[in-house]
Order: structure tokens, then sequence, then C-alpha cells
């Protein structure tokens, strides 16, 4: 495929049941921070410099934005250079995803892409940088790809040789250690009719940690703990779940917990897994659909089906603003691109086909992921008649405090019941805490019942 671009050696990869070692070579991992990235993007311009050379992304805040602040656009002046319509878009095709292109047929009179200069702003802390390095020549799979081991806190395979080191280091991207997300999500119908679902999410990235180790993390053989609280509405307020994600899943598979106020219990939920679908999210996403994607990656064969260049959204500050409301951004059939910014940018492809022991209602997914943070961008969800059933996007913006480029958004479509649900809805929250302090005494199934609210 023309569009398709990347060194030979990684095209023809394919992930099975066995994998070649992971590490790669002194001589290549010193290419990162030189030729590459620090975290293993293409450090040079494209051809035509419409993507720039990377210069280390955004390492300051805006002057005047204090921590708790909604982050603020460190570009106001930048302008749309281009809209891509249904009018349009097979002109720019081949940056397109799948996806995306049935977007703009099913709704031909409303969605579009705004489109601005690129600015490749994603950047993390050094001391990310330098585990990545590490990483570079340590870091293996274990059987079967469900799990890593010898790396930690940064990605674990800047240089990937197959699809699934790919997701890996989309699922361990650097996030922060501690974070309080405070939010919700709305699952608008046809008509625009909607209601919020709020959450408090907390996580403890055991994998971030700066002192994190390979030998201490395999030792406890967990990534990180997750919990979440519904805050609203009221007849789901207190409903709780709790995820201890491992890092070796062979070993020992994710433990979860859930806890129901109206019997006060807390129950194992070994079903928090895969295809089963979102928390309250109206049908319209799965489990591991959650932050693009999650979880065990056992189900799928992945393929690195190589890099491209694609119209993604990036530095999506207006549609993070505080002096935005919900009803700014909720419209019918996809929110209001009028907030929205898209970017072309390099992005890496991986596509996961379900194998044939398993089932799952996506028979293959095609991710495309940042290749300046590992965040997926842009993913496209097939039924199991091999058609078109779903497209996520995430909006981008780069977090000061961390720093981290992570999704202020993420939007998933089903082109069926042409709905869609949007998740991590903040703007009428506080913001995201990167500084809270918190412990394992916290992500107990028995912390989870004591904070149960009725």
């Amino acid at each position: 495929m023309k569009k398709l671009a990347l060194v030979a050696t990684a095209l023809s990869l394919a992930v099975s049941a066995t994998f070649v070692q992971a590490k790669v070579s002194d001589a290549e991992a010193a290419k990162l921070g030189k030729d590459l990235t620090p975290l293993g993007g293409e450090m040079a311009a494209n051809a035509d410099g419409s993507i720039p050379a990377y210069t280390g992304g955004i390492t300051t805040p805006p002057a005047g934005y204090k921590p708790g602040d909604h982050h603020p656009n460190p570009f106001p002046d930048d302008k749309p250079l281009f809209e891509i319509t249904k009018a349009n878009m097979a002109q720019y095709a081949d940056q397109l995803s799948a996806g995306q292109k049935a977007l703009f047929n099913a709704y031909p009179d409303t969605f579009k892409m705004p489109v601005y200069q690129t600015r490749r702003t994603a950047s993390n802390p050094q001391f990310v940088y330098d585990a990545t390095k590490a990483n570079a020549t340590r870091a293996e799979l274990v059987e079967g790809g469900n799990g890593i081991r010898n790396a930690a806190v940064g990605v674990p395979f800047p240089i990937p040789q197959n699809g699934v080191e790919a997701i890996w280091n989309h699922i361990l991207r650097y996030r922060g250690q501690t974070i309080q997300r405070y939010g919700g999500q709305a699952a608008p119908t046809a008509s625009g009719d909607y209601n919020v679902i709020g959450f408090d999410d907390v996580l403890l990235v055991k994998y971030s940690d700066k002192d994190a180790t390979p030998e201490k993390l395999l030792q406890d053989n967990i990534l990180m703990k997750f919990k979440q609280s519904i805050t609203e509405p009221a007849r789901l307020a207190g409903t709780a779940l709790l995820v201890h994600e491992t890092m070796d899943q062979v070993r020992e598979p994710r433990q979860a917990w859930t806890y129901n106020t109206g019997q006060r219990r807390v129950r194992k939920a070994p079903n928090i897994a895969y295809d089963a679908p979102g928390t309250a999210a109206d049908g319209l996403r799965t489990t591991d659909d959650f932050d693009m994607f999650n979880g065990a990656p056992d189900r799928y064969t992945w393929t690195l089906k190589g890099k491209q260049e694609m119209y993604v959204a990036y530095n999506n500050y207006d549609l993070h603003s505080s002096s935005v409301k919900y009803a700014d951004i909720l419209k019918p059939g996809h929110i209001n691109p009028d907030l929205t910014r898209f970017e072309k940018h390099r992005v890496w492809v991986v596509e996961a086909n379900l194998k044939p022991e398993y089932r799952h209602i996506y028979q293959k997914r095609v991710f495309y992921i940042d290749e300046d943070s590992w965040q997926i961008m842009v993913a496209d969800m097939y039924d199991n008649r091999n058609e078109l059933y779903r497209v996520a996007l995430a909006y981008c913006i780069n977090y000061y405090d961390v720093p981290t480029n992570w999704s202020t958004l993420d939007v998933y479509h089903d082109l069926n019941s042409r709905r869609y649900l949007a998740l991590g809805l903040d703007n009428e929250q506080k913001m995201y805490d990167f500084r809270i302090q918190i412990s394992d005494d916290e992500f107990t199934p028995q912390a989870l019942r004591r904070e149960g609210l009725r």
C-alpha cells in the first residue's frame, strides 16, 4: 500500500505465540535522542515540511498557567489552514483511516476536520527518556505477548519489532505516577439528547514510578491500580470498580472487583475485560476500548503494518477549555467540529485480527499510534462480518504539569446505531490532579467497600 512506509524488517513481522527477542542492539538504542526522538519517533521533518522536525515538544507551560488550571491553548493565534469535508475528502484519502472516511459519509453535511499547522508538542520528563533508552536493550515480551519483563518507567519498546510491542508501548506510555481524574461521559441520542454520567477515577501507576525497577515490578507483578466511582446520576452514585493490572498476565491475569450500592457488597469481577460492556456506556464501547485499548492482547494476532502520515486530533486545547460547556461539545451525530483541531502527524499502523479459538465482538481492529507519544489516535473496529462497526478518535493535548501527551476526550462512534460515546468530559469539573498522595491501601476490596456512598 503506497501510504505505508516503514523499514522492511518491521513490515513483515506478525505476532504469534512465539516471539523474537525484543531487545535491540546498543547501536540501535544509540539512535534514540539523535536520529530518533527519545521515545522512538523520527526526529526529522517529512519530505515537504508539513510535519516539522521534532525539537523536544512543550517543556514549559504558557505564562500564567498553574497546576489545577485547565490547560490553556499555547497557540491562540493559530488559524485553520483548510478543512476536510465530505466534498473534498478524496483529496486527502491517503491520510485518513477507513473509520474517519466513514464519519464523513455518515454525516456529510456536518462532520468536518479543521486542519491546523502541525506542532509536535508531545513531551515527557527526562527520567522517562533515560528509562526508555535502557528498556530498548533489555525489555522482552513474556510468552504469548501477554506481559513484559525487564522494563520499567519508560516506553518498553521504543524501536518496536512487531505489533504487540507497539500496543504495549501505548498501554505503558507515561501519564504520570498518581492521577485523580474528575469528569464523565455522555452518549447522546440521534436527536442530541444526553445525560452525563459522572466519574471519579484514581490511578496508581506502579510501572511509571520514578524509582520503579524491572526486578521490583516482576516481584509484585503489578503494572497499575485503577479505581473508578460513579458520582452522578443519583441512581448510580457510589457504584465502583477496582482493577489491578498485572505485568505478567500469564502468571496472573487482571484482578477486578465491583461494589454495588444496592447490595452493599464487593464482588470479584473476572469478566471486566475484553468485550464486556463498558461502565454505563449504553453499549457503545467494550471494556478493552477504554483508553483506546487496554488489557491483555492475547485474543488477537498483532501485525505491525508500517507507518504513515495521517490527520489526527492533536493539540485540542479549545475542546479542553473550562470556558466550554458540555452542551457546546455534544451535538447530534458527533461532537462539535468547530471546537476540534486536526494536524498531520506520522503514526504507526497496527492491525489486530481475532484468533480463531477466541471470541470478541470485534473481528479486526486497526490502531493508528502517534510516533511521538505512543498514544492511540484512531481505532477502527470491524465486526464478525468484517464490516466497519465502530471508530474511536482520541482528542489530545499536552498536560504541561506532567508533562505528557494524553487525550482530553475519547469519542467512540457506533456506525450502525449512529450514536457516539464521549468519554472524558471535564470542562465543567476541576482539572486532573497529578500530585495526589495515594497509597496501595486505597486500592483494596476493603477500601472499595468503605467508600460506598449508600
